[in-house]
């Protein structure tokens, strides 16, 4: 049985949630703040966590940050559950690390039909990850450790956000194979985000900034015109 961590400061919206997921065969576990969340999460082995934006206290972007942050729970799979439904909101959850999104009010079968996408992305990522544990790609000053998830060149470590790490793994796992904006976007973004290519375009953008010696004339990462992006 999946174990499922609803965080939401509304009782009703916790009721309504495990009563749904229960009847679906998921054990909820219920918290009503960003700081019982995370002394759940540091007592109890939980599968997914269904994460409100606005609660009292900790935020739900700070929780999540805390999460991203925690090497055991770095790859616990996070949906966001929030009335902030506008583009820039949803941009900033997904770059510090939700695996998708869904804005209130939202249909129950929905939900259910996101949680399941996601457990089966997590349990994917998790069975790539273990074959890749120890794998290191290196390509002529850059060095990526998938396992450490660290980034350097000529061998200065390059901070990178939890998105741009997964766009640049991805890439460059791939190299000489050109992703269309809405390929990268499926891949790394995980769920349907059509109509908002241009976050692709600037996530690439921030990565030359970062990992290239002249952006303006970029090494590894090419644009390939009317296309998309492959790693050189």
């Amino acid at each position: 049985m999946k174990s499922i961590l609803a965080v939401d400061d509304e009782e009703h919206i916790l009721e309504l949630l495990a009563y749904n997921l229960e009847r679906d065969g998921y054990h909820v576990i219920k918290a009503e703040t960003g700081e019982d969340a995370l002394d759940i999460l540091d007592k109890e082995k939980v599968d997914i966590v269904l994460l409100d934006w606005m609660l009292p206290g900790i935020d739900g972007i700070e929780v999540l940050r805390r999460i991203r942050a925690n090497k055991g729970l770095r790859t616990l799979p996070v949906i966001f559950l929030t009335a902030k439904g506008d583009e820039i909101s949803k941009v900033v959850g997904l770059e510090v690390g939700s695996d998708d999104y869904l804005v209130k009010p939202f249909g129950v079968h929905e939900l259910l039909a996101r949680i399941k996408a996601v457990l089966r992305r997590s349990e994917s990522n998790f069975e790539i990850a273990e074959a890749e544990k120890e794998e290191k790609i290196v390509v002529d000053y850059l060095e990526i450790n998938r396992a450490r998830r660290t980034v350097t060149v000529k061998g200065v470590p390059v901070e990178l956000s939890f998105k741009e790490f997964e766009l640049l793994y991805l890439l460059a796992k791939n190299r000489g194979i050109v992703f269309t904006r809405d390929n990268l976007l499926e891949k790394v973004w995980g769920y349907d985000y059509i109509g908002e290519t241009r976050t692709v375009d600037v996530h690439v953008s921030n990565l030359r900034k970062k990992i290239e010696q002249d952006e303006s004339h970029p090494v590894y990462i090419k644009t390939v015109r009317g296309m998309g992006y492959k790693f050189a």
